[in-house]
């Protein structure tokens, strides 16, 4: 991947921006790790950050991982796998973050995908930056961002009805927080590996999102089935959330029984588990690009739209697809790994082009931006309908 001349983001405060709000909404669980150096970086030129998080799948259990859930508001949830409440929910926690945005005022909005952010912000008026790295997942229908932040590898028309409005980063996603990973053996001892085992991080699909295809959970069923014919091969199983742990302890109680399924009793660093592995298979998204960060053996049972980072991963030999059963004998290589004493150390190229698109829009929007505040949430009886932010 060719990475573009780095993009100078200040080391010190700037005076101009103290009180000037940008207000981060965690939406699903890999944003955790991904923010924390965002906001670590957005304080350091001295903006205000205010945080709100959705509880979905293991969002609060890494808010706390990481010591950040004192920071972060937590509002609204996740309403499974039917469409209708999934819209109904979203709805819902739209109008909840309406409250809060008037009540806090903010001068920006960020997500990483997360609509009913946009959805609060396009009734208040408040400009939003919207990330996304998966273009199957973007349409949001009349609601769209004030600005799209996408990897300059996928398409600006994949991703936007604007281009224009749509800036773009070097890298992927992952490279954000991977540049700051330092390995911990002590999660091999935690989970209990003994050194002459071969180790695999294992991912089950997203069986609950609107891409998900059924075609996956056969892929998922065959890969553990070749495992439990492997001996001193041992799966570090990471459940979505607590109802599909619970699928998969029903299922595969004799897998997990034998030894060949571990599934965690309390959140890890994901990073670290991938790192200490001989291969990860997974149902996709973010655990396969950050093990191809990594140059850790990747292979990806996902089978709904493939994304042009998918692609692309597959077309550099970083991941391998696999789309069929004869895929699941013949290309997963259950073998040892040759783990360098230490990951590549990376770059910040990644985070610092995110950190400065994220301030030149924050320094365009200052000067223009008001909350409107619907007449529902202030009051019939109050004339002014408009409040600038603090």
């Amino acid at each position: 991947m060719k990475l573009k001349e780095q993009v100078p983001v200040a080391t010190r405060a700037n005076p101009a921006f103290h009180q000037k709000k940008v207000w981060i909404d965690i939406d699903n669980s890999p944003h955790v790790p991904f923010f924390l150096p965002i906001i670590e970086e957005l304080e350091k030129l001295g903006v205000e950050l205010i945080l709100t998080a959705r509880d979905m799948y293991q969002v609060c259990e890494l808010l706390d991982f990481f010591q950040l859930r004192s920071r972060v508001k937590v509002i609204g949830g996740h309403a499974g796998k039917n469409k209708t409440l999934k819209v109904l929910v979203n709805c819902i926690r739209a109008a909840q973050l309406v409250k809060f945005a008037v009540q806090n005022r903010p001068h920006l909005a960020v997500s990483h995908g997360s609509r009913a952010q946009v959805l609060a912000c396009k009734l208040l008026r408040i400009p939003t930056v919207m990330m996304h790295d998966y273009e199957h997942s973007t349409k949001t229908g009349f609601v769209e961002p004030s600005w799209t932040l996408m990897p300059e590898i996928i398409p600006e028309s994949a991703m936007s009805r604007r281009p224009e409005r749509t800036r773009k980063y070097p890298g992927l996603k992952e490279d954000v927080y991977i540049h700051r990973f330092q390995p911990d053996p002590s999660v091999l001892n935690r989970l209990g590996i003994a050194s002459d085992e071969l180790l695999i991080t294992l991912r089950p699909p997203a069986s609950e999102a609107h891409y998900h295809n059924p075609e996956s959970d056969e892929l998922f069923a065959q890969t553990l089935q070749v495992i439990a014919t492997k001996s001193k091969v041992r799966a570090v199983t990471l459940p979505r959330n607590t109802r599909q742990g619970n699928q998969l302890r029903k299922q595969w109680s004799g897998l997990i029984a034998s030894g060949h399924m571990i599934l965690p009793d309390g959140p890890l660093d994901g990073v670290n588990l991938i790192w200490f592995s001989d291969l990860v298979i997974s149902g996709g998204g973010t655990m396969n690009r950050e093990a191809a960060a990594l140059n850790v053996p990747v292979y990806s049972i996902f089978r709904g739209k493939i994304g042009a980072i998918d692609r692309y991963l597959t077309d550099q030999g970083r991941m391998t697809l696999i789309e069929n059963a004869e895929d699941v004998r013949k290309k997963i290589a259950l073998v040892r790994r040759n783990r360098p004493s230490t990951p590549e150390s990376g770059n910040q190229i990644t985070l610092q082009s995110i950190v400065g698109s994220i301030f030149s829009i924050l320094e365009s929007s200052t000067h223009t931006v008001s909350v409107a505040v619907p007449s529902a949430i202030k009051g019939s009886n109050q004339v002014d309908k408009t409040l600038s932010p603090a």
